[in-house]
């Protein structure tokens, strides 16, 4: 199956040739063979250079070998001569214990038991012929398998799709697809990572005068198809061989530095960018799945982990049954950012969660942010205390949290998608500094909780940032709140109110300050609100037509055309009096 995934983009490209497919998986085969035999015989040719030199290395390497023993080991080898004198004595010191004589009472040595050993009859000549033919057998198989599936790919893909996807087609499709394409990018890419390693492997083991180098980068990027474990055995006969070919201990340093250096630069920085986006697998998935595909195949297992993990991360990915291998292997963030961010506040992080609103606002702008990210984690914070899952001081210590990071986050951020109208943020000043007669007011009153509280001091940031005067009263009683909106006068009114289980209270609300300040326009923000509007606003009355706001950007938009209606009047009786 891997070799097909390999050679099918090649067939492929054959076909787009005009071959007839026949002749394109015989040529794709054969060039794939005489590649791999290309290979294979100058790596054997090098081999048995190799093992032609050795005895040549061998002056050198006994050199080396009691160069060791003249050093430290010489204390070691002490040391053990004592441990070991000192265990006789203690002993043949012990009670009962009877001690040893050189001789028995004829005179010949004692009596000590004789080792057997089971020496197995050599098989001949039809043993060695079974040790070559083996390896061969396999690799016909493995050869007449490639070229079956590359002959029927589409007639066993639609014989599989039949028998597992009878009333899931579509889903199946998808799967099928998205598992050959991930599959088949991940092999080819880890074609090319392997044989860069080679090259670099080889080219360095040249420059430093290793023989053979093209032998070690061969084995270098064939052993690398092993996860984890290739890259270390590669570079055990390297190691030993520079040993016994150069004087001292340097070079054989610089290889096995060569070798920790180029692995640790792939694995960590090259590998990671390119297979991540292709696989779908975590990283601490592929190494869990090389550990059991291990366990459960040995080495083919450990080469064929990968693809048959994506394969499971897929079928996750398209199956709800099988949602929890997505969870639990892939790589895509399981926790949306209003969950994240929802999250740690109710861990009291708040570094975290500052740190979720700013990887947002790196892509997005801030109005996005509030309406996608704060008012949701708001809206579940007002859930699980509706529901007790969250207790009156929790949950108001959320809100007073999500506010100071709101708070912050307007301080700091400057973005010209924020600003609809394409002019840019006026000063503070120059708003604080008109005359009371030419300013439009608009005031958002809370509901009930501090939730609506922080949404409305998020609209205020967004109305300040486009030039509109607007406050948010802080949140008291009904009373209270209403009786300043009568000192303020304000032309545009927004009720704000997080769903769900607030309409009750907003119509109260609404009735009361609609009685105190009957020409005034009222707005009314339904915040995270999924439902009809229509049947909303039959409850309110005909009053509220157009008047009803579920996300922050209509209440911006609402608002200031209500403003601007005010405005223009002002303007013109200001200057028909200059």
């Amino acid at each position: 199956m891997l070799v097909s995934f390999l050679l099918t983009p090649l067939v492929r490209l054959l076909e787009k040739l005009r071959l007839p497919r026949v002749a394109a998986v015989l040529l794709a085969v054969i060039l794939a063979m005489a590649a791999a035999a290309f290979v294979a015989v100058k790596v054997t040719n090098q081999l048995v250079d190799v093992s032609a030199q050795l005895p040549i290395y061998r002056a050198n390497l006994d050199s080396k070998i009691a160069s060791l023993h003249k050093g430290s080991n010489i204390g070691l080898l002490r040391a053990s001569e004592q441990i070991s004198d000192l265990s006789q004595e203690m002993v043949a010191t012990l009670p009962g214990t009877a001690r040893a004589t050189p001789q028995n009472s004829r005179g010949s040595k004692s009596d000590k038991p004789v080792e057997v050993q089971v020496v197995k009859p050599s098989g001949g000549a039809w043993e060695a012929l079974l040790t070559v033919l083996t390896p061969v057998g396999v690799a016909g198989v493995v050869l007449v398998f490639t070229v079956f599936i590359l002959l029927r790919l589409e007639d066993l893909r639609n014989r599989f799709i039949r028998l597992v996807a009878r009333n899931h087609l579509s889903t199946m499709t998808l799967a099928l697809d998205d598992a050959s394409r991930r599959i088949g990018k991940y092999l080819l890419l880890q074609f090319v990572v392997n044989s860069l390693f080679g090259i670099v492997i080889g080219t360095g083991l040249h420059l430093i005068g290793l023989p053979n180098a093209l032998l070690w980068g061969v084995i270098a990027a064939v052993c690398r198809f092993l996860p984890y474990v290739g890259a270390p055995v590669a570079a055990v006969m390297p190691i030993v061989l520079s040993v016994a070919v150069f004087p001292g201990w340097t070079r054989s340093l610089v290889i096995a530095g060569l070798y920790l250096v180029t692995e640790i630069v792939l694995a960590n920085f090259v590998e990671p960018m390119l297979y991540g986006a292709n696989t779908g697998i975590s990283s601490l998935a592929i190494l869990v799945a090389a550990v059991f595909w291990t366990l459960l195949w040995g080495p083919i297992g450990l080469v064929v982990s990968t693809p048959l993990t994506v394969c499971l991360v897929v079928l996750g990915r398209h199956v709800p049954d099988l949602e929890f291998l997505h969870v639990l292997l892939g790589d895509e963030p399981v926790l949306t950012p209003d969950m994240h961010f929802y999250q740690r506040m109710l861990a009291s992080d708040l570094g975290e969660a500052r740190q979720v609103l700013s990887a947002y606002l790196h892509e997005k702008s801030l109005q996005e942010l509030y309406e996608s990210v704060v008012i949701p984690s708001l809206a579940m914070a007002q859930r699980d205390r509706n529901q007790d899952d969250l207790d009156e001081a929790a949950g108001d210590s959320i809100s007073r949290n999500t506010r100071e990071l709101v708070e912050e986050l307007n301080e700091e951020y400057v973005d010209s998608r924020d600003l609809s109208s394409g002019t840019s943020q006026p000063p503070q000043s120059a708003i604080r500094g008109r005359t009371d007669a030419s300013r439009t007011r608009i005031v958002c009153v809370p509901t009930r909780t501090s939730a609506d509280e922080t949404i409305g001091i998020m609209l205020v940031q967004l109305l300040e940032r486009r030039g509109e005067p607007v406050r948010c009263l802080p949140l008291g009683s009904w009373e209270e709140m209403i009786d300043q909106l009568f000192e303020y006068k304000p032309d545009v009114v927004l009720v704000s109110a997080l769903q769900p289980f607030a309409l009750t209270h907003v119509r109260k609300l609404y009735s009361k300050i609609r009685a105190r300040l009957p020409q005034t326009n009222i707005l009314v923000g339904l915040w995270n609100f999924s439902g009809a509007i229509e049947g909303v606003a039959a409850r309110f009355g005909p009053q509220v037509e157009g008047l009803i706001v579920t996300n922050l950007a209509a209440a911006v938009k609402v608002i200031r055309d209500l403003a601007g209606e005010r405005r223009v009047p002002q303007d013109h009786d200001a200057i028909a009096s200059r």
